[in-house]
C-alpha cells in the first residue's frame, strides 16, 4: 500500500506524530550538461552574465527551493531545515554536478529537500546561461543518499 493514499483510494498525508524525532540529512545530485561554448566560458569556476554571476544565484535559488519545498510538493510536510548545502562543481566528463545536502531533527526525511533543492539550481544555472545556448541538458536527478529514518540509503556507483 502506498503511505499517501487511504483505504479509500484517496490521497492523504502520512500521519509521523508517532515516528521518533532524529536527525534527517539527504543528499540529492543533478547533472547540467553544458554545451561547449558555455562550459569554456566558466572562469576561476564561475560564469557572470548579464543576470549575475550563475553559479552564486544558482546557490541560493537551491536553498531557497529546498525551504519550501512543502509549498510545491503537495504532501509534504513542512519542515524548518537545521542546514542545507549546494555545491556546485564542474566536471569535464559530464558537465556541472549540483549536490544539495538538506538537514533536519524532524519525525521526516529531507529527501524531497535535496531534490527541489538540487532541481532549482539546476533550473536555475539553464535560466541564468539560456542566452548562450538552450543546448543545455538536465539530467539526473537523483537521490545520493539518505540517514536517519527507518533505512539509510547510499548511491551505489
Amino acid at each position: 500500500m502506498l503511505s499517501h493514499i487511504d483505504e479509500n483510494n484517496q490521497p492523504q498525508m502520512v500521519d509521523v506524530g508517532a515516528k521518533p524525532t532524529t536527525r534527517r540529512t539527504a543528499t540529492a545530485r543533478s547533472i547540467v550538461a553544458l554545451p561547449a561554448n558555455i562550459a569554456s566560458a566558466f572562469s576561476d569556476g564561475e560564469l557572470v552574465t548579464k543576470k549575475g554571476p550563475v553559479l552564486q544565484t544558482a546557490i541560493l535559488a537551491g536553498i531557497m527551493a529546498a525551504k519550501r519545498t512543502s509549498e510545491l510538493i503537495p504532501l509534504c510536510h513542512p519542515l524548518g531545515l537545521d542546514d542545507c548545502k549546494v555545491t556546485i562543481d564542474f566536471d569535464p566528463t559530464v558537465g556541472l554536478v549540483v549536490n544539495c545536502t538538506a538537514t533536519v531533527q524532524a519525525r521526516t526525511g529531507v529527501e524531497m529537500e535535496a531534490l527541489t533543492g538540487a532541481s532549482v539550481a539546476a533550473l536555475t544555472i539553464y535560466d541564468m546561461c539560456k542566452a548562450m545556448s538552450h543546448d543545455i541538458v538536465i539530467r539526473e536527478t537523483r537521490l545520493v543518499s539518505k540517514t536517519g529514518g527507518k533505512s539509510d540509503y547510499e548511491l551505489q556507483s
